[in-house]
């Protein structure tokens, strides 16, 4: 039987290894799966490379990983905002690497690792720093830059309900790069507010199908949610 429900996120994270690269659902603060990340923290793996849209807002979730000296690396391409201090200290102090990627190109280099794709052509970044040591191409009269996959070892999404064979659904803006980060991992781990019976789910509406979620966890909802409204979309 089927079953990649986890009693804990302790248990959902066993065996995350020093030096992973781990890509951390959410756009801003919203679809942050901070539940995970706690576990992460406490968990204790080093040295990581993290690929998320942001680095870190505020002290908690993200900024919390960065704080506790965990990672190595930061694969994004909005890494300083007004609440950035984590990242922005330890970036000026030499302690913390970042590749900045345009934003499309990183939802498009994660994709193309789910799907297999051994890389693309962009004219996004050609004659920037970004373009600088990578291969470059006329095609059709423009430009255009050599871009690879981004492969991870462990995604770590927000999902809003789920079932037992991992089959998930997203709340409205916390879907943002959760269901194509599941794709580009080795292991995914997706934490849910709600897990339902096989069948709940109207297959029509699964945005990530189980075959890409390796572990489950169901988490407490926070007592407030973004714009105040618990409906789903």
């Amino acid at each position: 039987m089927i079953d990649k429900l986890a009693s804990s996120v302790a248990e959902a994270l066993a065996g995350t290894p020093d030096g992973a690269t781990v890509m951390i659902g959410g756009f801003g603060t919203a679809g942050i799966p901070n539940e995970l990340i706690e576990g992460l923290i406490e968990q204790g793996a080093g040295g990581l490379t993290v690929v998320n849209n942001n680095a870190g807002n505020g002290e908690t979730g993200l900024a919390a990983l960065l704080k506790a000296g965990r990672v190595r690396k930061v694969i994004c391409s909005f890494p300083r905002q007004a609440d950035s201090q984590v990242f922005d200290a330890l970036y000026r102090a030499g302690k913390i690497e970042l590749e900045l990627v345009p934003q499309g190109n990183l939802a498009e280099r994660i994709r193309a690792a789910g799907a297999g794709i051994g890389g693309f052509f962009t004219p996004t970044g050609y004659g920037t720093e970004l373009a600088k040591g990578k291969e470059t191409r006329e095609i059709d009269g423009r430009m255009q830059v050599f871009e690879t996959p981004i492969h991870a070892d462990l995604a770590l999404v927000k999902a809003e309900r789920g079932d037992r064979w991992g089959n998930l659904v997203y709340r409205k803006a916390a879907r943002n790069f959760g269901p194509v980060m599941a794709t580009a991992a080795r292991r995914t781990v997706a934490s849910v507010h709600e897990v339902v019976e096989l069948g709940a789910l109207d297959p029509e509406a699964i945005v990530t199908p189980g075959i890409f979620v390796h572990r489950i966890v169901r988490v407490a909802r926070s007592a407030t949610m973004a714009g105040g409204s618990r409906k789903e979309a």
